[in-house]
């Protein structure tokens, strides 16, 4: 474990960015649901990451999105800004501007499409990380980036003074092991499905988007492996895989999210931004099914669950192009 105070946070939302049905954001709907998670019992929260549609994104949204999140949050959360870039000079100036905003700290994903070399990720991380007097989360994702932070590099960025943790979303634990053993990162669970074999083996904690639901099992998992305590953790585990299935395996974790969050009225659409759209009959029956399975969650009822297909059908142009500049 790391010498350096965790600056982070141990239950962090990757936090979805509710839209109106133009897909315009919605800024009340923002506010409200950052209220929410963290009531919930999140203690971080990402904006402007995969799950906030940062790619659709215009960059005066992320850095409002950081200091909407910083208004609500207050000292009762973390805000991590988590949209990054695959052009490193973007990349610097969103954090700048994101730190001026008031953020607590910076998740830096791989390169995407242009596949740099590893020496490319190592400088595209350092530089990044000089750029501000953030703590960084290294974001490993080669499903969407295809590129991998490999081991090596993982151990070289870990000497910055800055980059104090990962989000793995490999699945390979015995990594994150060996990781462990050599460094005093933070290691964050970025697969929902495996929070629990990470905390397991020395992971901090999470950054979630089933949390954007069900915020509070992911707490009372955390505080129970804190605690010593496998047996309830295990519990909260097992109930929340349901939910973990519908939310992460049908359509993305983005769409699936929204339509949930919509169906227990605690957003007003399920607008996503194209090329996202909404899930199909198909895909929506699948994800109601998964919730019929859903028993005894904390914190959330399905009971006058409210699913609305027509609403969330398709996806939207949104007014202004999310550029790069």
């Amino acid at each position: 474990m790391s010498t350096i105070p965790n600056p982070f946070g141990q239950v962090l939302v990757a936090l979805v960015t509710p839209m109106n049905a133009d897909g315009e954001v919605n800024w009340a709907d923002v506010e409200k649901h950052i209220d929410d998670v963290i009531t919930a019992g999140a203690d971080g929260i990402v904006v402007t990451g995969t799950t906030g549609e940062t790619s659709t994104l215009t960059d005066p949204e992320k850095i409002r999105l950081v200091e909407v999140a910083k208004q609500v949050a207050g000292d009762r959360a973390k805000v991590i800004t988590g949209g990054g870039s695959n052009e490193t000079a973007h990349a610097i100036e969103l954090a700048k501007k994101s730190e001026q905003a008031g953020a607590d700290g910076n998740m830096i994903v791989t390169p995407y499409y242009n596949k740099p070399t590893q020496a490319g990720v190592l400088t595209h991380f350092r530089m990044i990380a000089d750029a501000t007097d953030l703590p960084v989360i290294l974001y490993d994702i080669p499903g969407r980036t295809g590129v991998q932070i490999t081991y090596e590099t993982i151990l070289r960025a870990a000497k910055h003074p800055n980059i104090l943790a990962v989000k793995d979303a490999k699945g390979d634990l015995s990594e994150v092991s060996r990781v462990l053993n050599q460094t005093d990162l933070y290691y964050f669970s970025g697969d929902d499905a495996n929070v629990l074999p990470s905390l397991a083996i020395g992971a901090t904690g999470l950054i979630g988007v089933t949390a954007n639901i069900a915020a509070t099992p992911y707490r009372q998992m955390v505080d129970a492996v804190n605690a010593g305590d496998l047996r309830t953790a295990t519990a909260a585990h097992q109930s929340l895989e349901p939910l973990v299935r519908a939310t992460m395996t049908h359509v993305p974790g983005t769409v699936a999210t929204k339509y949930i969050l919509h169906g227990l009225g605690r957003i007003s659409s399920p607008r996503v931004r194209l090329p996202l759209v909404g899930p199909e009959e198909w895909e929506a029956a699948q994800i109601e099914d998964e919730l019929d399975l859903v028993k005894d969650i904390t914190g959330v009822s399905f009971d006058n669950f409210r699913p609305d297909r027509n609403a969330a059908a398709g996806g939207a142009l949104p007014k202004v192009a999310g550029t790069t500049r």
